[in-house]
């Protein structure tokens, strides 16, 4: 019997400020098809993220064939997209959309070290959808809500951590939390703060709407 295509894992909504801090991976497993996680600094593990925001930027900057470079930014700093032939959908999306504009997009983590060391995170997209500014809104509310129950959790674990260690049954998600503790230096409060200052934007207006078609106030990393 053929073995089963396998479950596509849980795309996590994660804001920009987040995800860009987000430059350690890794596999659960020695086979060489493995997934690849990204590992989230509030303690998450994410091998597929769904973000929205507002496409403000786009660009071919492949040489010998189209390659897509997409600028998109939601109220906590920037995401980059890259998409060419093996994303074929999401490279014609990004031809055809005119910025600004909302899109949410469902994609993979992927990371490259710098000349200097540093360490960039973009996605590689695997679907980008035009959408409106309600969508918009109820992805920031949804997204926020998840940042802060992320949040939360790290900080109970962290305080369990002080306590007696090895006698009660872990839970994946605590794996990750210690694993975000040891690979990181971040404080996970800082992402809490974006997110309710993410929140409290949603009664601004619609920048689209506001400003279009300059995207200057869209806010910046």
């Amino acid at each position: 019997m053929s073995q089963s295509a396998p479950t596509r894992e849980v795309a996590r909504r994660v804001f920009a400020t987040e995800f860009n801090d987000a430059g350690y991976t890794f596999t659960e497993s020695d086979d060489e098809r493995a997934p690849v996680y990204a590992l989230l600094p509030t303690g998450e593990s994410s091998n597929r993220v769904f973000f929205v925001g507002t496409l403000t930027e786009k660009e071919d900057v492949g040489e010998d064939s189209e390659y897509w470079r997409g600028r998109i930014v939601d109220p906590t700093g920037t995401f980059f997209v890259y998409a060419g032939q093996y994303q074929p959908e999401a490279a014609s999306k990004l031809r055809d959309l005119e910025a600004p504009a909302y899109v949410a997009v469902v994609g993979k983590p992927r990371t490259y070290e710098t000349d200097d060391g540093t360490v960039r995170v973009s996605v590689r997209p695997e679907s980008i959808t035009e959408v409106d500014a309600a969508t918009r809104d109820r992805w920031v509310a949804e997204t926020a809500t998840r940042t802060i129950e992320r949040v939360a959790a790290f900080d109970d674990e962290g305080s369990e951590a002080h306590g007696a260690s090895g006698s009660r049954t872990k839970s994946g998600y605590n794996e990750y939390a210690r694993m975000a503790r040891e690979e990181y230096d971040l404080d996970p409060q800082t992402y809490k703060a974006a997110a309710l200052s993410a929140l409290e934007d949603l009664d601004e207006g619609d920048e689209l709407a506001d400003d279009a078609p300059d995207p200057a106030g869209t806010p910046e990393p």
